[in-house]
């Protein structure tokens, strides 16, 4: 059963979500949270697999709170959700550890699929859509430029390919290797640089400069 709390400011979206949820026998709505602080409150009483974080929130946001969730619990995974695509607050929650985003209008497929994905320790997002993200707000982060070549050289290209949306098939196919030994690459290369999830790399693929948005 995949724990779940909802965290909106809106009792009307918390009430359709839980709507959407209740269905699901595979799901279970343990706690809901008006702001970022009961967000995090809950994290820590009520032991959730995944929390639906709302970004803009009163008195602690859904960044702040998403950044205090996963560094307590590293188990808990947050998605995020976003009114529009293209949010600078999107980004920043992915870098602060969130595992997907999703946009509040998505079908319930995509939200009950998100869930899923993410509960079973996945990431979820749209290559093209978290590309544009990263190509509009980030810049070179010296610090992720060092830590890099901790990585070797393998790991580097399997980097490189994480971040332009490539599954772990996909990246085995291009490097003529296991899709095991892909997964183990990319396993390797989040535990150097202290990620969470695909999500990060890709945020720290872009800020290192090892890849440059528009380049194919």
């Amino acid at each position: 059963m995949t724990r779940i709390v909802l965290a909106d400011d809106q009792g009307l979206v918390r009430a359709g979500f839980r709507m959407i949820l209740r269905g699901e026998d595979d799901i279970e709505v343990v706690g809901e949270a008006e702001d970022g602080h009961q967000a995090v409150e809950l994290a820590a009483t009520v032991s959730p697999d995944v929390i639906l974080m709302d970004i803009q929130m009163p008195g602690l946001d859904g960044i702040e709170a998403t950044r205090r969730i996963t560094a307590a619990h590293p188990d808990v995974r947050v998605v995020v959700l976003t009114t529009f695509d293209l949010d600078e607050y999107v980004f920043a929650a992915l870098r602060v550890g969130a595992s997907a985003f999703l946009l509040k209008d998505a079908k319930e497929t995509q939200l009950l699929s998100a869930i899923r994905v993410v509960a079973d320790g996945g990431s979820l997002f749209a290559p093209a859509v978290t590309q544009r993200l990263i190509a509009r707000f980030t810049e070179p982060d010296d610090r992720t430029a060092r830590e890099l070549p901790a990585l070797t050289a393998r790991e580097r290209e399997v980097l490189v390919l994480v971040a332009k949306g490539l599954s772990n098939a996909e990246i085995a196919e291009r490097l003529v290797i296991s899709e095991h030994t892909t997964k183990t690459h990319v396993a390797s290369l989040l535990q150097k640089l202290g990620l969470r999830s695909r999500v990060q790399a890709v945020v720290a693929a872009y800020e290192s400069g090892l890849v440059r948005p528009g380049r194919s």
